[in-house]
């Protein structure tokens, strides 16, 4: 590991370095070992106790090494959102992948195919005629099969098909294309916005049970191929809806499938918020052995007061997502101090930052020093992981028992 890496570790460190030790250069981001074990299997239980399939949103780390934990865990697809994503993938030996989203120009149709060429099994998505028969000129010219789901997707928000004419028109040219095969029906619920919380649940509900029973009667007319039909939806705030919905009219030879992502690391924001509000409305989470548990920490030095009640930290936009809230100050170490970390300060607040700075306010009386370690939680795991190319997993003691890569 190259010393100009960011969070690189000691050579001389032996086995497994210590992060409270010095062993590894900050700023470093870290993943907690029990909290990802314990929310890999708490997804895949959640899914499996409630017969819906499972496909988590690998956007979130885009490490190899926890979409193979994932799928040995038991999840039937690893969902990625573009041509590249699904190369990476292809080329750390992912089975199945759902690309949710739709697969546009030449070039990415080409990196896709070489996948399916490799042995990988592909979805992908489609809400237009124009994108529909594009795809059956390119893959009819490879002599290759592409399976596709139609998307239905809400007004003024992202793609997906507006009305169920336009469903009908997307259906009708992936059935007049020979190389694609229609396997399905996607949605992505999380662009649905409300003034309360209650309401918002309201308006992702009707939109789910228009989307399954759209997919109903699709299935009705004969309009999928041969074999198991899919419903899919969720990211990681509407999986318990999602799931309810899609499961509460079953029919024969419709599979619902989950996309959450975001579970595996969970936060100290925006997913913690939208964890607590599924913990509060769904009785079926509530009935999961615990809650999901954060896993994700981004440690730094402090690196200057220059001024009371005003701390420098070495990290900063470059290291920390900022989009969906700042970085939270939890732990405190003191290299050589006895002990474990502390919590961090009740008062301490990072209230701005700049690329490899953040400003961190504090009692200008608390045990604060140049040189001191500070552990913080984030807001939004998928734009702080794409912000690393290494992520240590570390024990309960800090201690490094494994370094995983990244794909972006």
């Amino acid at each position: 590991m190259s010393a100009s890496t960011k969070g690189a570790v000691d050579p001389a460190a032996g086995d497994r370095p210590g992060l409270l030790e010095g062993a590894l250069s900050l700023p470093a981001a870290v993943l907690r070992d029990d909290a990802l074990r314990h929310n890999l299997r708490w997804m895949q239980a959640f899914a499996d106790r409630h017969g819906v399939r499972l496909a988590p949103h690998g956007k979130t780390t885009m490490s190899p090494r926890l979409f193979h934990e994932q799928v040995e865990a038991g999840a039937w697809a690893i969902t990625l959102a573009t041509a590249p994503q699904v190369a990476a993938a292809a080329a750390h030996g992912i089975p199945r992948v759902l690309m949710a989203n739709q697969l546009v120009g030449e070039r990415n149709m080409a990196v896709v195919a070489d996948a399916i060429a490799g042995g990988m099994d592909v979805y992908c998505l489609v809400d237009s005629v124009a994108n529909v028969e594009a795809l059956a000129r390119f893959f009819s010219a490879r002599g290759q099969v592409l399976q596709v789901l139609v998307e239905i997707g809400i007004a003024g928000a992202r793609c997906g098909c507006r009305s169920v004419d336009a469903v009908r028109d997307v259906v009708a040219a992936v059935r007049a294309a020979p190389p694609l095969r229609l396997r399905g029906i996607e949605t992505y619920e999380g662009v649905v916005h409300a003034e309360t919380p209650a309401a918002a649940a309201t308006e992702v509900t009707a939109h789910l049970r228009r989307v399954r029973d759209i997919a109903h009667v699709l299935l009705d007319e004969a309009a999928f191929d041969e074999g198991e039909v899919l419903l899919s939806g969720a990211g990681s705030a509407w999986y318990d809806l999602v799931t309810g919905v899609f499961t509460e009219s079953p029919r024969d030879r419709v599979v619902p499938v989950i996309r959450p992502g975001c579970y595996l690391i969970h936060d100290h924001g925006l997913c913690m918020h939208g964890q607590a509000q599924v913990m509060a409305r769904s009785s079926d989470a509530m009935g999961m052995v615990g809650d999901l548990r954060q896993a994700l920490e981004v440690w730094a030095h402090v690196q200057s007061i220059p001024e009371p009640g005003h701390a420098i930290v070495g990290m900063g936009k470059r290291d920390v997502a900022f989009d969906a809230g700042l970085p939270v100050p939890l732990r405190h170490h003191r290299p050589g101090r006895e002990g474990g970390p502390r919590e961090a300060g009740a008062d301490w607040q990072v209230v701005s930052m700049m690329d490899q700075h953040a400003v961190m306010r504090f009692d200008a009386g608390a045990d604060l020093r140049i040189g001191d370690m500070l552990g913080f939680g984030t807001s939004h795991p998928c734009l702080t992981f794409d912000k690393w190319t290494q992520l240590h997993r570390v024990d309960d003691d800090y201690r490094v028992i494994d370094t995983l890569r990244t794909c972006f």
